[in-house]
């Protein structure tokens, strides 16, 4: 064993000093804003200075909350860990074995804080921190896996070794961090299908705040973040802590606070009885647990993030190219020469890249057949897809398929050969969804059949660049051979992914479920992108786009331009207001623009345009949003790493008791220097500005500082209507 030490790791604006001087596991003595180069000899008296104290009716000793909560220790909350092997070996005492820091710089706050204005990826590497301690007498091994990036972004994994001769079944084991008592309220998202990442708020009170997810996926209503901040904490300001589960099955994140003064955040996978078994000698390991920490408010805390997604070695480097998915426009009705035409269409319109969505393959000419049968259906496509596919490229484009390869409908050729090839309770199937059932990776031959039916596919058609992944129904009942399997079927859609990208090496997927179901750190390390919602409809796309980039920077997240009437929806929207709503993001179209009018044509080609000359800001810039006093104005932009230009949108949600909302703000901005604003150029002003305000005014050249603290005074805008505002240096 190493020496007892205190461990300080610095990184961005980030501070972690942990106490592992034994002899129970190490404990977080803080988290959170960077604490500057505290003297080696301080940390013992830091450590010394946050042990709470012995209070009446308590334990004799004081009690700390370690990197893993045990009762042994004290805690008497959510536990650490739980399992058993055969009703014994319930209750853990860990003791501390070695501990492992590769922290080569050490104290290196403040050069890395200068890296991060100049540089958000930084020059200095991440800090690690590997623990490990073993209990014993239950016959058990923790390791703890603690990692912190060049910008402040946190992950622990804790992995679970049996090492006696009997099995230890796992029912929980959640990695958790403390968090100060100045955190009062907590932020986490909900939703549904067409209304994801709903944000609810709420005091902080006693107990445990639980967010379980047992869809069998991430799921409509999962949280992204969970939330914890200072009274009050906004966009802009307030601190907070965060943090995320990286996991795409079922999955749990808490946030708990102990009347004996502790506060924590965590974040696991949620396991069914009998789920995890080890074996002697076998491991568990975690879902890798996300945690950042932010002084800026919320949008500090996703400028941490999105620099941590933008630094990773997968992360999409070329432009992402404008999109059409031609779902909206034909459904299932698939026709070569309307197919090539809408292609023309789009061509002319600057799309990029081509999606044809599902009906392609056999037998699926509704929702009801042919999932499973992934070959192209030949009384549809008598000469195959490549006749389509040669057209796209024709034109320069990119070509997109949709799959859901993971699902299966009780009429296909498979689901007859192969009923046993599904996920099921013993004895019965489960309840139909979209009137499909799962199919069964972990078993080996149906894994294999669909590996080699894919890999065939884009073999035989190697023009094929991208696929749209669905994944349409929740796992209930997902059994394996009589036992849960949603973990080893999450295992096993990720082997999936990574075989496919490593024999495809050029080929882009985007990450979709019915929508945005399956939105988290683990599925985005195989895929290059989300689909954040079945909805197009502009007004809904506002909010569930707005907390969707609480973690992920824009160019992850799909955004399409839908048609006037929203097919989810009804709603009505004139093409600037859909326009500017899908601006900030991975762009499309998602529209029968074969139908629409030359004009129409005409203007949306010049949207497309603005967004291709906006793209390398909005993919590269800093993530800013408005706290407005009224709720009927949603604004937010995206300023440039060097704060030389930025652009805005401005959005009327609905009608409000003031006739006009007052000064919009515009923060992030360099307050020293001076820039001139002004409507974006190229396409239309909303409609009514023609009547309120002729011509609008010409370009405003103010301070930073005077934009942030001020802000403009912008023309009345009609309810679901946008003003796209563009905002360059001008020294």
């Amino acid at each position: 064993m190493t020496d007892p030490t205190v461990i300080h790791l610095r990184r961005g604006r980030t501070s972690l000093v942990l106490d592992a001087r034994g002899p129970g596991l190490p404990r977080v003595v803080h988290w959170g804003a960077d604490l500057g180069p505290v003297p080696a000899d301080d940390l013992p008296a830091l450590v010394g200075a946050t042990v709470p104290p012995v209070v009446p009716s308590s334990f004799d000793a004081p009690t700390v909350l370690s990197l893993l909560p045990e009762a042994s220790a004290g805690w008497s909350g959510r536990p650490g860990l739980a399992g058993h092997r055969h009703g014994r070996d319930w209750s853990t005492a860990f003791r501390l074995d070695a501990i492992d820091v590769d922290d080569p710089r050490g104290d290196v706050g403040d050069a890395v804080r200068v890296a991060h204005e100049e540089d958000d990826r930084g020059g200095v590497g991440a800090a690690r921190v590997s623990v490990r301690a073993t209990d014993p007498g239950v016959g058990l091994t923790l390791t703890v896996e603690i990692t912190l990036d060049p910008v402040g972004v946190l992950t622990v994994r804790h992995r679970l070794r049996n090492d006696a001769d009997q099995p230890y079944e796992v029912r929980e084991l959640t990695p958790v961090l403390p968090v100060p008592a100045v955190a009062t309220e907590l932020l986490d998202l909900t939703g549904r299908w067409c209304r994801e990442r709903a944000p609810q708020r709420h005091p902080w009170p006693l107990g445990a705040w639980v967010r379980e997810g047992r869809h069998g996926r991430t799921g409509h209503d999962a949280t992204l973040l969970l939330v914890a901040g200072t009274t009050g904490f906004g966009f802009g300001h307030g601190e907070v802590w965060a943090v995320h589960t990286a996991w795409s099955g079922d999955h749990v994140t808490a946030a708990e606070r102990r009347p004996t003064g502790e506060s924590t955040l965590g974040g696991g996978e949620l396991l069914a009885p009998g789920e995890i078994v080890l074996g002697p000698g076998d491991e568990y390991a975690t879902p890798l647990l996300y945690a950042a920490h932010s002084s800026t408010g919320l949008d500090g805390l996703s400028d941490v993030l999105h620099t941590h997604l933008r630094a990773r070695p997968q992360h999409p480097r070329t432009p992402r190219p404008v999109t059409l998915n031609v779902w909206e426009a034909v459904y299932f009705d698939h026709d070569l020469d309307r197919l090539r035409a809408l292609a023309d269409r789009a061509a002319e319109v600057g799309v990029e890249r081509f999606v044809l969505d599902d009906g392609w393959f056999t037998g699926r000419r509704h929702d009801r057949a042919g999932l499973g049968d992934w070959q192209v259906d030949a009384d549809v496509w008598p000469t195959g897809l490549g006749p389509l596919v040669d057209h796209v490229h024709g034109h320069g484009m990119q070509f997109g398929l949709w799959v859901e390869p993971e699902m299966v409908n009780p009429d296909s050729d498979l689901f007859r050969a192969h009923p046993d090839w599904v996920l099921t309770a013993p004895g019965r199937l489960p309840l139909p969804w979209r009137h499909q059932q799962v199919l069964d990776l972990t078993n080996p031959a149906a894994y294999a059949h669909l590996l080699d039916r894919l890999d065939a596919l884009l073999t035989g058609y190697p023009g094929i660049d991208y696929l749209k992944w669905d994944h349409n129904r929740d796992l209930t009942e997902a059994g394996h051979a009589g036992r849960p399997g949603v973990h080893t079927q999450t295992l096993a859609a990720y082997r999936l992914f990574d075989e496919l990208r490593a024999r495809h090496p050029h080929l882009e997927i985007e990450s979709c479920s019915s929508g945005g179901a399956r939105v988290d750190l683990e599925i985005l390390r195989r895929t290059d992108r989300v689909w954040a919602s079945d909805c197009n409809d502009a007004l809904e796309r506002l909010s569930i786009q707005r907390w969707t980039g609480l973690l992920l920077p824009p160019e992850l997240i799909g955004t399409h331009i839908g048609p006037g009437r929203s097919h989810t929806t009804g709603r009505v929207h004139d093409l600037g207001f859909r326009a500017v709503t899908a601006l900030f993001g991975h762009h499309g179209i998602e529209w029968d623009i074969g139908a629409i009018s030359t004009a129409e044509r005409a203007e949306l080609a010049a949207w497309v345009a603005l967004h291709k000359r906006l793209r390398p800001l909005l993919h590269t810039g800093r993530v800013v949003r408005l706290d407005h006093p009224d709720p009927a104005v949603q604004a937010h932009g995206v300023v440039a790493r060097d704060r030389s230009r930025a652009v805005y949108a401005v959005s009327r949600l609905a009608t409000s008791v003031a006739q006009t909302p007052g000064p919009v703000r515009l923060p992030g901005l360099d307050p020293t220097r001076r820039y001139a604003v002004r409507p974006a150029e190229g396409v239309p002003e909303p409609a009514t500005l023609q009547i309120t305000a002729p011509g609008w005014l010409p370009a405003v050249t103010l301070a930073g500082a005077v934009l942030a603290a001020v802000g403009l005074h912008l023309p009345a805008l009609h309810p679901e209507q946008a003003l796209l505002l563009e905002v360059d240096a001008v020294d």
